[in-house]
């Protein structure tokens, strides 16, 4: 009865196995062609401008979808901030989408002021972040693009300075 039990065990392990492998390569492939599809985009921004995001390829990028309603988007901001500003002449990229529209975005800038670009995603902004594996489409959401435009990690909830500090030594 024990060898029944062990066997069935390892086929079970084994099933899983090769369900977690092939979730993962489709989970990279699916990467792939939304980094390569997000190299294409632009978006308005707060100020009347452009953002392509072609100008960020080739470096490593942080992409942070926020809204000015989300708390712990608002209170990350700062963090983000300051990071790009410690980092950007090691050839960090951070970039701010917001999941708003375009008058709360301008408010909360006026008061507080980003040294890195803030592009206006709208509620397109939620479908854009499934493509990248956020299936609830919560926020705040990160992504660590590398150098090479693949995706490092992602990160769903509020950042922490450890988080910043590691992806920066990982990555420099």
């Amino acid at each position: 009865m024990k060898r029944r039990a062990w066997l069935a065990a390892g086929v079970a392990v084994a099933a899983a196995a090769t369900g977690a492998g092939i979730a993962l390569r489709r989970t990279r492939g699916g990467d792939a062609a939304a980094v390569d599809a997000l190299w294409g985009m632009e978006f308005e921004q707060p100020d009347g401008g452009r953002l392509a995001m072609a100008g960020m390829r080739g470096r490593p990028l942080l992409l942070n979808f926020w809204a000015t309603w989300c708390p712990p988007c608002v209170k990350e901001m700062p963090l983000l901030d300051r990071f790009y500003r410690q980092r950007r002449d090691q050839g960090w990229r951070v970039v701010g989408l917001a999941v708003d529209t375009l008058a709360p975005v301008q408010e909360y800038l006026a008061r507080l002021p980003m040294s890195f670009p803030i592009g206006l995603a709208g509620l397109g902004g939620v479908e854009l972040t499934r493509s990248f594996g956020n299936a609830s489409g919560a926020l705040p959401f990160t992504l660590i693009i590398d150098g090479g435009g693949r995706v490092f990690d992602r990160h769903l909830g509020a950042l922490e300075p450890d988080d910043l500090d590691r992806w920066s030594r990982i990555l420099a």
